[in-house]
């Protein structure tokens, strides 16, 4: 079952590089990229999640301000590697039954790909792709982003 995937070693930055590379192959982004968004976004721990109010109040809308559904809540919440928002993974074609699944590194690498390749298709540069990518709320995230790619190039065999 789907429920039943191992964790990958993500406990150095080749095997880190390694573990995105066919994600990013499948949507035509450099690994590199992938990889320091993971590093940026989660700090590479699988099991992140993050509430985001802004996110709810612009995009959720919850029927009940005040008492908002677990859907709703769950929907303006950023889950895993890539914090992929979870209203944002549906869209691209999630349909599981908890979005807590987005925290599988597989599922919710694979949706921040998709996430981020739409970014570049429709935005073209790293720098507006990346800050479209995160919503733009960090205008520095582009540049903190790129600044981590230099961690996972180079990592033939002399280092």
């Amino acid at each position: 079952s789907r429920h039943k995937s191992t964790m990958p070693d993500l406990s150095t930055p080749q095997s880190r590089l390694l573990f995105v590379t066919p994600h990013a192959t499948k949507y035509g982004l450099e690994p590199e990229i992938v990889a320091a968004v993971c590093e940026q976004q989660s700090s590479w721990d699988p099991f992140a999640i993050r509430f985001e109010p802004a996110f709810e109040a612009r995009y959720i809308k919850p029927a009940l301000p005040s008492a908002p559904s677990t859907r709703e809540l769950t929907e303006a919440m950023s889950f895993g590697l890539m914090q992929i928002m979870g209203e944002v993974a549906m869209e691209f074609g999630w349909a599981g039954k908890f979005l807590t699944e987005l925290c599988d590194p597989d599922t919710g690498v694979n949706y921040g790909c998709r996430k981020l390749q739409k970014c570049f298709d429709v935005h073209g540069t790293p720098d507006c792709s990346l800050l479209a990518y995160n919503g733009g709320g960090n205008k520095d995230y582009a540049a903190e982003v790129l600044a981590r790619i230099s961690h996972y190039t180079n990592l033939g065999g002399s280092q």
